[in-house]
């Protein structure tokens, strides 16, 4: 017992080393790895998130994501023997095959920090062993749980830049579905619940609403039009841009969209794609078309685009596509026509909005996800573009608590 207290305080000392900070602020524990939010000693400010675990060769790996969203892997122990600020060639090797040369700096004595570029990141992430070679050292880390690990050090990050510090302090990070709160002297109502949501990456990730799954309780399904639904986990989730990540089975889900990768314009052709009231309408998704009408959402809102491909409750999630097939955008909200004309006297009309690349893509980034970018293409008519869109475009579903589960868009 004495021997894991010890271990227990070198490891949240090796945490705290990174970038002289204090914490931990709430708690992350995820398999073997435990940490929490930390911030900077001198200023106060958040610096980073971090989790960390001790093999039984005495060393200690760390994990972490600094404010600046950039990945962080530190090697530390008592035993070493480093002078401060020195620079340490590190060869990794993730289970026999993929390699990469990182340069970590030493933080003292005994722990040395390394910066992840996001391709070494994303090997971290899905390998089970990785070996670590310095000098003559060599050192062997049997990894367990990084996936979900990565995940919880993303939604740590958002949810400190989100609500501050001292709001996370008494929380436990963890990428869960949201359960459905007590309601006292009776369960709370539930109701199905569905939405929209594509295929981003070659190994089953998808990208939705976060609106689409914040309430559900129980499994979160997903199913291609005339397919087998799958229960979907999800990987990580960002409720202040609207954006929620799940994890298929990637057997089932080989095809993926990609993203535009320069920016649409004003005026520009678009189709939306979804599954509008489900189990009222068609079974099959639906396709509107329209153009881009604005590249700023309600109140110059820079992170959305406004569309007047019209779009219903159900559509929310949805690839919003250009000419050539490549995603601009997801389908985020419709304007609240009843709202608008108590206010003005006024009915709108053509008036959707969708959340822009950027905002996915850093996102996507945050999350360690894998996804293609491409030039915009050749015009497709309407009829390929959706065609090609049926391979990568899921219903969302599952059983949700009535007040989230009616708000959805």
């Amino acid at each position: 017992m004495r021997r894991a207290f010890l271990v227990s305080c070198f490891l949240q000392l090796a945490i705290i080393s990174i970038a002289h900070a204090a914490g931990p602020f709430g708690t992350i524990n995820v398999g073997g790895w435990k940490g929490g939010a930390y911030s900077n000693d001198s200023t106060g400010e958040f610096s980073h998130c971090a989790a960390g675990s001790t093999f039984g060769s005495g060393i200690s790996l760390i994990v972490g994501q600094n404010a600046s969203n950039a990945w962080l892997l530190s090697f530390a122990s008592p035993n070493f023997r480093l002078n401060k600020g020195q620079t340490v060639p590190i060869d990794v090797v993730f289970d026999g095959q993929e390699q990469a040369k990182l340069f970590a700096t030493a933080n003292n004595n005994i722990m040395a920090t390394a910066i992840l570029p996001p391709n070494v990141a994303r090997s971290f992430q899905k390998a089970s062993l990785m070996v670590a070679v310095s000098g003559r050292t060599t050192m062997q880390f049997n990894l367990t749980s990084t996936g979900p690990l990565i995940a919880v050090l993303a939604s740590c990050v958002s949810k400190v830049k989100e609500k501050g510090l001292d709001a996370a302090a008494a929380g436990e990070f963890t990428v869960k579905q949201v359960a459905a709160k007590d309601t006292p002297g009776a369960p709370p109502k539930t109701g199905n619940s569905s939405g929209t949501g594509f295929v981003i990456s070659a190994t089953g990730q998808i990208i939705t609403n976060h609106h689409v799954i914040d309430g559900c309780v129980g499994d979160i399904k997903g199913n291609l039009t005339g397919g087998a639904q799958a229960v979907l986990r999800v990987v990580s989730k960002d409720p202040a841009n609207d954006l929620a990540l799940l994890q298929g089975p990637a057997d089932q889900f080989r095809n993926f969209a990609k993203i535009r990768d320069r920016s649409i314009r004003s005026g520009d052709s678009v189709t939306a794609i979804g599954f509008p009231f489900h189990g009222l309408l068609t079974s099959d998704f639906t396709v509107t078309t329209g153009i881009v009408s604005s590249l700023s959402g309600i109140k110059n809102d820079s992170r959305l685009l406004q569309i007047s491909a019209a779009v219903q409750p159900g559509n929310s999630g949805g690839p919003l596509l250009d000419s050539g097939g490549q995603i601009v955008g997801m389908v985020a909200a419709k304007l609240n026509a009843l709202a608008l004309l108590r206010a003005t006297g006024n009915i709108p009309e053509n008036i959707n909005f969708a959340i822009k690349t950027g905002a996915i893509r850093d996102f996507l980034d945050n999350s360690v996800v894998a996804y293609e970018t491409a030039a915009p293409g050749a015009e497709l008519k309407t009829s390929d573009i959706a065609e090609a869109a049926r391979a990568y475009t899921l219903l969302i579903s599952c059983t949700a608590t009535e007040p989230v589960a009616s708000a959805k868009r």
